[in-house]
C-alpha cells in the first residue's frame, strides 16, 4: 500500500477510551448515537455492509448487531494493531487491513457502507467519499462530530483548552448543514440525525429511478 494512499490518522488517538472511560454521561451519549445508527441501518435494510475504519472493532459489534441475520457483512482498517484487535473482538467478522483512498473492493460490491468518525481525520476526506460511493451499490452511511458543538463541549470540561477544543487529530470540522451540503456532492441525502454531539446522515449513491 502506498504512502499516499493511507489516510492520515494520529496513530496516538485513544479509539478505545471513549467507550471504556466514558463516565455515565458519556455512556448514555454513545449509547444514544448508536441507537441512531440502528435506526438509519434499519431504514437501509442492506443484505451486504462493510464498514471503513473500524477501529477497535467497537462499532462493529454494533453494527452487527443491527443487520439482518442473514446479511453479509464486513469490515477494514488502515492500522494493523487495529486490524488484530477488531479481529479478535470480531470472531465471526472478517477484518482485512485497507485504506479509505484506496479499497480493494468491487465497484457496487455492498448495498450498505459505513464510515464512522473516520472523514475529520483525513488529508484529502474527497477522495475518501469517491471510494465510498463507488463500493456502494445504493446506501453511505456516516458521522462526524457535530461543529461547533464538539469543541465547544470539550472546553466546558477543560480539554484541549490550548487548542480551542479541537481534538487531537481532527483535521476536519462540519456543522450538520455544512456535512450535508459536502455529502449532496455525492448522492441524495435520505436521512440525518443529530444526535449531541454528532452528525449522521445516510444517503444514496444511486437513488433509484421511477421509471
Amino acid at each position: 500500500m502506498n504512502e499516499e494512499n493511507k489516510q492520515s490518522l494520529n496513530t496516538d488517538i485513544d479509539y478505545i477510551g471513549k467507550y471504556e472511560q466514558s463516565g455515565k454521561i458519556g455512556t448514555w451519549l454513545i449509547d444514544n448515537f448508536y441507537q441512531h445508527i440502528d435506526e438509519l441501518i434499519k431504514i437501509a435494510a442492506p443484505l451486504s455492509c462493510l464498514e471503513v475504519g473500524c477501529g477497535e472493532g467497537i462499532s462493529t459489534q454494533k453494527i452487527h448487531r443491527s443487520l439482518k441475520s442473514e446479511s453479509f457483512f464486513e469490515a477494514c482498517e488502515l492500522e494493523p494493531r487495529l486490524v488484530e484487535s477488531a479481529q479478535r473482538r470480531n470472531p465471526s467478522i472478517q477484518v482485512k487491513q485497507d485504506s479509505v483512498y484506496n479499497l480493494h473492493y468491487e465497484d457496487n460490491q455492498f448495498d450498505l457502507v459505513v464510515c464512522l468518525e473516520v472523514l475529520e481525520h483525513l488529508d484529502d476526506f474527497s477522495k475518501a467519499l469517491e471510494e465510498l460511493s463507488r463500493v456502494s451499490a445504493r446506501w453511505v452511511l456516516t458521522s462526524v462530530p457535530r461543529e461547533p458543538l464538539w469543541c465547544f463541549l470539550n472546553l466546558c470540561r477543560l480539554k484541549y483548552v490550548s487548542h480551542l477544543g479541537n481534538t487531537p487529530g481532527h483535521l476536519n470540522h462540519w456543522s450538520t448543514s455544512g456535512f450535508k451540503r459536502l455529502l449532496s456532492r455525492y448522492g441524495k441525502i435520505n436521512a440525518a440525525r443529530t444526535p449531541i454531539p454528532w452528525s449522521i446522515v445516510l444517503w444514496e449513491v444511486n437513488p433509484p429511478t421511477n421509471d
